[in-house]
Order: C-alpha cells, then structure tokens, then sequence
C-alpha cells in the first residue's frame, strides 16, 4: 500500500492500447469508453458552420421576438374587455325620458341589489309630474329578479354589458375566459405535435395568418355562443404562435448566444403589458379594441418570407437541399465561408432517431430520463403559471386602477427580465430557476403577515416584488425547457409544458374566489405553489453550457453519464490507495514505486 496525495499527483490510465492523461485528482475520472465521453462534447454542427451568432441571428431575434406582441395583446385584452361596468334593472321605456338612474335605483332597487327589483313595482306608479318619489310603493317586501339591465357606458361598452353577462350569467364571463386558455393547453401540445413534424416556419406563418382571421371575425361576431368557440381558437394559435418563434429562435444560435438570444425574445411581452394597457384606456368600446389588437398582425406575416426554417429542424429531419440554402445564406450574412460539402455536413451530424417519423406525445415517455424531465417539468410549469398570471390576470384585485396596475406589472418585468440574462449566464439555469421561483412563494407567503388594517401599498409592494421574481421565473423556465428536450421533439415537449401551464391558467379566473374563505387565501395557494415549484427545479439536470440533445438517445446517454461520474469531493487529506486498482492490465506487474 502507499500513500498518495489526491491533490498532486497526476495519474495514468489505460484505455484499449492508449493512454490518456487524467486531469488532477480529485476532479472527476472518465470510465466510460471514448464514443460516450466524446458525445458530451459533440460538435454544435449548425454553429460551426454560421457561427453561433452574428447578424443573421440578430436580425432574425428581432423579428421573432415581434410575435410576442399581439399574443400578450390577446391574452390581456380580454380583462379590458370584460370590466363589468355599473349596471341596475332597466327603467320602463314610457319614463326614461324624466326619470334618471339614480332615481330609478332609489325606488326600483332592494337594498344595494342589481340583479333584482320590487315585485309590486309596475308602470303605471310612474306619470311626467308626479311627486318624487311616487306614492303607495313599494306596497309589499318581496322582490323579483330583473330580466333587463341597463349599464353606465360614459366609460366605454364591454362585452359583459352587450350579453348581459351579468347577476346569474355572471359566471359566464370566466367561462369566456376558460375558453380561451383551454385552447392555449391543447394549442401548446397540438401546434407541438404539427412543428415537429412540418417545421418551425410553416407552423409560425399557419398560426399568425389564423390569429389575424379569428380575432378579426371576433370582433364582428353578434352571439355570445359563437365567441366562445372562436376564442377557443385563437387561443389554440395564440400559443402556437409564441412557442414556435420562442423554439425557432433558440435553434438559430449557438453557445451561450441561446441564452441571451432566449431571454432576449421576452422583452416584447412586457412591452405588450404596457402598450395593451395604454391602448385598453383610450379604446374603450371592445370590438374597436379587439380589431386594433387584431390588425398590427399582418406585418408580421411580412416578416414570415425572410425568417427562414430551423436549420437544426433540416438537420435532424435530413432535409439536405433546404438546410444547405439556409446555410448558406446565413454564412454569408455573417461573413462566414459558405459551405459546399453538405455530405460533410450531414457526416457530422448525430444519427437520425431510429422511427423518428412516429415521434409523438408518447415519445416524452419512452425512456426513464426523459419522463422524469417531462413530469418534473409539468410541476413547475403548473406553479409557474398560477403565480404568474394568478398576479397579471386579477390585479383589479390587488389594486383599484386596472390600466396603471397592468402598466406597472410591465414595468417590473422589463428589468426582472435583464437579471435573468444575467443570472443565466453566470450561474447556469437551475439554481437561479430554484431561487426566484421559491423567492416569489415567499413574497406571496409574506403577505399573510401584513395587518389587515395596513396601508394597501404593503400588499402591493409585495405582490410586485413577487411579480418580479417570478417574472425571472418565466424568463429562464422556456429556455431551461427548451433545452432540456431533445430536437426532435423539442417543440412538443415545450408545448406538452404547456398544457400543464394550461391548466393552471384554467384555474386562475376562479383562484380569487378563494377570498370569500379567507381574503389572503389567493396569496397563500400561490406562495405554497412558489416554493414546491422552485424545490422541484433541483431534481433537473444542469444544461448550461451543454450542446442541446438531439435524440431522445443522446438524452439518456448523458443522463446515464452522469449517474456514473458522480464529482469527487475536494480533500487535501492523504488518501490509502491500492495502486493494483489501477494498474494497467497489460503490463507486467510492477512494484507500486515504479509507477511514480
């Protein structure tokens, strides 16, 4: 036996007939055989040849980052759209002319009710002349429900009062809304399912042309009924949309340009914030707003024709002839030699997945690593958004001004956004996932602490700091996921993440219902999903720095690397080792000196 310092002497190892130098121990040693080790380090093939970003890239972010806009505008519009809007039983049309309102709600109304009048109430109490209020009513205490209304529009018309979504059809207002987000679950998995399979472009353009035509019909559209089928759809293109520009973006860059890139194509969405909410104060009639949220679309259908296709989507599709003119183009945008050899472009590339044209939804559980990076993610996806929009969807609830609540909430997310930049480049993805996740459960949790008697801006402090650390949340999240799958089913994982993202949003409407129990209740569901969802990040594997998996394959290869190259704890202790352990076995046997 003899006595080895781990911290200074460098070994030998044989592997086959060669030997490699080991880093310094204790850094991690590499059993495994050379083809695994080196597929760790497999060549970014695309990058190589484009550089990892350039003008090309830049140019390109930029346009695709545009797409987030009308998606936000979309999904916001709405909470402008349905602001209920004072309202009473309508007045009797032979005495609108010389009774007002407030004298009609004086005399009509039991109590502070809007949804019912008194049943002795009839037309004939009510003559131009007459004292006021007229006498002899109401004659008996009993009240009956109204069956017309009448809405105080100084401010504007909304949808709620155009279909009388009010009193016992007032709960059709968050059915209207679900509509819409369920088509955002099942459009995140299904628009997945169609990019994977016909490509990032097409499913973009597809998907813009379809948002332009639905919001547009909404607008003109007379019955309540047929609106709720066609906000199911734009919903279903909605996410489309933003998804597959978000996994068209990542795949047009290279190193840690994916990260700046990713974050980068979310600065448009607090900018939707913003502007929606500017626009929503000055277009108060709903069917114009819907129509100027609709219409800025179209140019982007312009940008379609020079956002090209995902050349890691040709490459992993064996799309030869499309992949060398992207190729080319881009290389010489960025000042690159233009490639001529695709054969040896394609020799580079990993293998195509065996069956890859049946990939589907059940290829996210095909293997183990796979399924537990798509479940885990499920988790976290579900916490992240009911904490998010259970913030940006019920500010109304947390503050009385709507249009300045909704241009703060963007304000805070721009530079929420900057630090997640930051923190992704130098601290990786999962940690700071972990810590600003878990931070914006304590923000919510903290809420339950302030006195009930409290100035209202201490419950609105802490939901804004809430609302900035998981607005870094959802700035890291699609990049650490996007990364995480491999690329052929890359956009419909993203877009499975979705519908567990989907369903929480479903929720979201009725999550304030929660303050009828207990007023801080809402705080206190998305403070305990805050914490859980950050704690789940931990069970992921790191991708920072990391070319991204191509196969579901390569995914379990570097999944199955990992667990048998557990790091080495540093130590300056001196270590016993039995130097035979290592000893090559085709040499002859040596005394233990000889070897050092």
């Amino acid at each position: 036996m003899t006595e080895v310092h781990f911290t200074q002497i460098p070994l030998r190892i044989l592997r086959g007939n060669d030997f490699e130098r080991l880093p310094l121990l204790p850094k991690m040693s590499d059993s495994r055989p050379k083809d695994e080790a080196q597929q760790d380090e497999e060549e970014d093939v695309v990058a190589d040849v484009i550089g990892e970003f350039g003008s090309w890239q830049l140019r390109l972010t930029f346009l695709l980052a545009m797409f987030n806009i009308p998606s936000t505008w979309h999904i916001m519009a709405y909470t402008f759209q349905s602001l209920e809007r004072p309202f009473w039983c309508a007045r009797y049309d032979s005495i609108r002319d010389f009774v007002t309102p407030d004298m009609w709600r004086n005399v009509s109304q039991p109590g502070n009710s809007s949804c019912e009048i008194w049943s002795d109430l009839n037309e004939t109490l009510f003559t131009s002349g007459t004292p006021w209020p007229p006498t002899g009513m109401p004659v008996s205490e009993t009240s009956r429900p109204c069956t017309q209304w009448e809405y105080d529009e100084r401010n504007g018309t909304t949808l709620v009062a155009e279909w009388n979504l009010v009193c016992d059809r007032a709960v059709l207002v968050n059915v209207a809304e679900m509509t819409f987000l369920t088509g955002v679950a099942i459009g995140g998995l299904v628009s997945g399912m169609i990019s994977d399979k016909f490509g990032r472009k097409r499913t973009l353009l597809i998907s813009v042309f379809a948002q332009i035509v639905f919001g547009t019909v909404i607008s003109f559209n007379p019955w309540f009924e047929l609106f709720l089928v066609i906000r199911f759809f734009l919903g279903f293109v909605s996410v489309s949309v933003v998804f597959s520009a978000f996994v068209l973006c990542m795949e047009l860059v290279g190193g840690k340009w994916r990260t700046i890139s990713g974050v980068s194509y979310l600065f448009p969405v607090p900018l939707g914030y913003i502007t929606v909410a500017g626009i929503a104060y000055v277009v108060r009639e709903w069917r114009i707003l819907q129509l100027t949220v609709t219409l800025p679309a179209i140019t982007l259908l312009a940008a379609i024709w020079v956002i090209p296709e995902s050349p890691r989507w040709l490459l992993a599709m064996r799309k030869q002839d499309r992949l060398m003119e992207v190729l080319k183009r881009a290389a010489a945008s960025n000042k690159l030699p233009i490639p001529n050899d695709p054969e040896k472009i394609l020799a580079k590339a990993p293998p195509q997945e065996k069956g890859n044209e049946g990939v589907g939804v059940a290829t996210l559980f095909k293997t183990a690593q796979i399924r537990k990076i798509s479940l885990i993610l499920y988790v976290v996806w579900f916490a992240l958004y009911m904490v998010y929009y259970g913030l940006v969807l019920n500010l109304s609830s947390i503050g009385d001004d709507i249009y300045l609540n909704t241009a703060i909430s963007g304000f805070v997310e721009i530079p929420a956004i900057a630090i997640s930049m930051l923190l992704l480049l130098k601290s990786g993805r999962k940690w700071p996932l972990c810590i600003v996740t878990a931070s914006s459960g304590v923000f919510c949790l903290l809420v339950i602490a302030v006195p009930a008697d409290a100035p209202s801006w201490v419950v609105v402090t802490l939901a804004m700091a809430a609302k900035f650390a998981i607005s870094c949340s959802n700035a890291i999240l699609p990049i650490f996921t996007a990364e995480l799958f491999p690329t052929v089913v890359r956009n419909l994982g993203v877009g499975s993440s979705n519908v567990a993202a989907g369903i929480a949003l479903m929720i979201v409407p009725y999550l304030w219902n929660l303050s009828m129990v207990y007023d801080k209740l809402p705080f206190v569901v998305m403070g305990v999903l805050g914490v859980v969802g950050g704690l789940c990040v931990l069970l992921l594997p790191e991708t920072a720095g990391r070319p991204m998996p191509n196969t579901v394959e390569d995914l379990d290869r570097r999944g199955d690397n990992a667990k048998n190259n557990a790091p080495v704890i540093r130590s300056s202790a001196k270590k016993t080792v039995k130097i035979a352990s290592i000893r090559p076995p085709s040499y002859r046997k040596k005394s233990d000196s000889e070897y050092y």
